[in-house]
């Protein structure tokens, strides 16, 4: 992997993550383009993902602090920084039983060329635009069992095509939950698991397991790659925040649709 190209993979993997786009879909599709591949490199992988979860620490510390100190205060047993803490933990079990039980299933799914990412692409265009012209009531909590719900939606979104952001933000829509809640929610859940999945991708690098796949690339490349996924995960976050706020996601779906049918196309 040279320079250029994890510069360009990084900055594909910090902008989609957020855009409701799909991360893993627009690898998948520069990948066959250009004979590039980061989800091979377990290292690269890793670092373009905490590069990711530190942008989103970056644009949204001031709620994270706040949250920490509602969590470790003292007051009532279930005050609102521990009852949104709660709605975050319930929204990881349906990503937690995908990542036990069903890993080497969805890994399988990432090799399987472009057909599926424009597949899981028109679902997620669909998705946004029902979003869009949906009128639910508003509530004004996330509730634990829309917190179940939006979970659920981010462990189907493993799919490659099938955006993260998107698809919880979208099932949140369409539960009732107003937009400027949302979108840092979506982004706050995500941190978890993605530093889980970063840390069993570390053990199995210092254990050995993916030796040979880490020294295929050189180390100005990790650095650059991790720098791009950081600089525009920042953008794309904060952006995303705004866009969902002001309700413009079908424009992501007719984007979304675009792609999926050239994906198909090719």
């Amino acid at each position: 992997m040279t320079d250029l190209q994890a510069l360009l993979l990084g900055i594909i993997q910090g902008l989609t993550e957020y855009l409701p786009v799909s991360s893993s879909g627009h690898l998948t599709i520069v990948s066959h383009l250009f004979g590039v591949n980061g989800e091979e490199n377990l290292a690269f992988t890793v670092l373009v993902h905490v590069a990711t979860v530190l942008s989103t620490i970056c644009i949204l510390w001031r709620e994270i602090w706040k949250l920490l100190q509602g969590t470790f205060s003292r007051g009532p047993l279930l005050n609102d920084a521990r009852r949104y803490v709660l709605c975050i933990l319930v929204s990881m079990i349906p990503v937690g039983i995908v990542g036990v039980f069903f890993k080497d299933e969805v890994e399988q799914i990432f090799g399987s060329g472009l057909t599926i990412v424009g597949i899981c692409l028109l679902v997620t265009a669909a998705l946004l635009t029902f979003s869009y012209y949906a009128r639910p009531r508003q509530k004004e909590d996330i509730s634990l069992l829309d917190s179940l719900l939006i979970g659920v939606a981010q462990a189907v979104a493993v799919l490659p095509g099938l955006s993260r952001s998107g698809s919880t933000i979208a099932t949140g829509i369409l539960l009732g939950n107003k937009k400027e809640k949302l979108a840092q929610f979506s982004f706050l859940m995500v941190i978890p698991p993605i530093l889980g999945e970063a840390l069993l991708d570390v053990l199995k690098i210092t254990g050995g397991e993916a030796e040979a796949v880490v020294a295929n690339i050189p180390t100005s490349a990790l650095v650059i790659g991790f720098l791009g996924a950081f600089v525009s995960g920042c953008l794309a976050c904060k952006w995303m925040i705004d866009i969902v706020k002001r309700g413009r996601l079908v424009y992501f779906g007719i984007y979304c649709a675009v792609v999926g049918l050239l994906c198909l196309v090719l």
